[in-house]
């Protein structure tokens, strides 16, 4: 029975040399995806905005000064510029990549509804950074055995919104990259911090735009979160430019409070999916985390089958190490 526990221990060690290889390569491909998703979120920044302000209400960007639209310009530049900076933060170094701190303390650079758009300084460097949602994962029921604490991180990031998500989480460790449990949950946990940087950049932009009229002020949120959402769950590809949302809502009457219009909003709404689908190499980087995340579930698969085997073994062992035929 030794023996047999013996072996057993060999075909773990094996299996968690391959899953800490596997994490190596899961980090690698991550970096170069982050990096690749801030330069796509730059871009589609700029576009689904120039969309909006030229096809969506085009009246109100024309009623703009020329210093107007050149600070609102030059505020989503520096929003998207901000959200590269973090989405590359996320996996940014060997020294860091075991301890991603959110700085609680840097929410000075949000567009404020009390700051004038004009004022915004393209120098200026934010520190936001937001939790991210519905990425490539292996299903975390394939891992009974996944550790309580570990899994409370994912939840936590599950309840977070855009909002409050920096005050829930301030790390994402990978302390043991041969635990396959571990290495599930800082993967799922990456993808959300991904999502809920998406969805930090596209309530700032709504924000500036906001700030010079060109959106209602009186936009009910909660409403565009829902909308969102179930924009961001369908699998369907959104008619008209991407990562623009579409939205009929109902604005009150400031001068009637029992009055009210129906009006058809368009609003920031940076998707994942259209960001991968029009830039190929994104895509490509995409396709070789899913490979990655295909050999770790197999990995993850055979290690809790070997870790099954070795815990019957053992209680055999000890069975018949005090049985007594009498």
């Amino acid at each position: 029975m030794a023996r047999a526990i013996e072996r057993i221990d060999r075909d773990i060690a094996l299996l968690k040399e391959a899953i800490a290889a596997i994490a190596t390569e899961l980090q690698k491909s991550y970096a170069i995806y982050l990096d690749l998703l801030g330069q796509a979120v730059r871009q589609q920044l700029i576009l689904a905005t120039y969309h909006l302000c030229t096809q969506g209400y085009p009246e109100k960007f024309l009623s703009l000064s020329l210093n107007q639209r050149h600070n609102l310009q030059q505020a989503i530049r520096k929003l998207g510029k901000q959200a590269g900076e973090q989405l590359l933060a996320i996996v940014s170094s060997e020294e860091n990549q075991n301890a991603v701190a959110v700085d609680e303390e840097d929410e000075g650079d949000e567009v404020d509804e009390g700051d004038e758009v004009d004022e915004v300084d393209e120098g200026d460097d934010g520190d936001e950074v937001d939790e991210g949602d519905d990425g490539d994962e292996v299903d975390a029921k394939q891992f009974p055995d996944r550790v309580g604490d570990e899994e409370d991180e994912v939840d936590k990031i599950d309840a977070g919104g855009h909002r409050n998500a920096k005050s829930q989480i301030s790390t994402l460790k990978l302390t043991d990259p041969s635990n396959p449990m571990q290495l599930l949950v800082w993967q799922q946990s990456l993808e959300k911090l991904t999502q809920h940087t998406l969805k930090k950049v596209s309530h700032d932009a709504n924000a500036a735009l906001q700030k010079v009229n060109i959106l209602p002020n009186k936009i009910p949120e909660p409403i565009l979160e829902v909308a969102a959402a179930a924009s961001e769950a369908s699998a369907e590809v959104m008619p008209g430019p991407p990562n623009l949302l579409n939205v009929v809502i109902e604005i009150p009457n400031e001068q009637d409070a029992e009055e009210s219009s129906l009006t058809k909003v368009m609003a920031i709404n940076l998707r994942l999916g259209e960001i991968e689908f029009a830039d190929a190499k994104l895509s490509s980087a995409r396709r070789q985390i899913r490979n990655t995340l295909i050999q770790l579930k197999k990995l993850g698969q055979d290690y809790q089958k070997k870790q099954r085997e070795r815990s019957i073994a053992e209680a055999e062992a000890a069975w018949r190490a005090i049985w007594d035929d009498d």
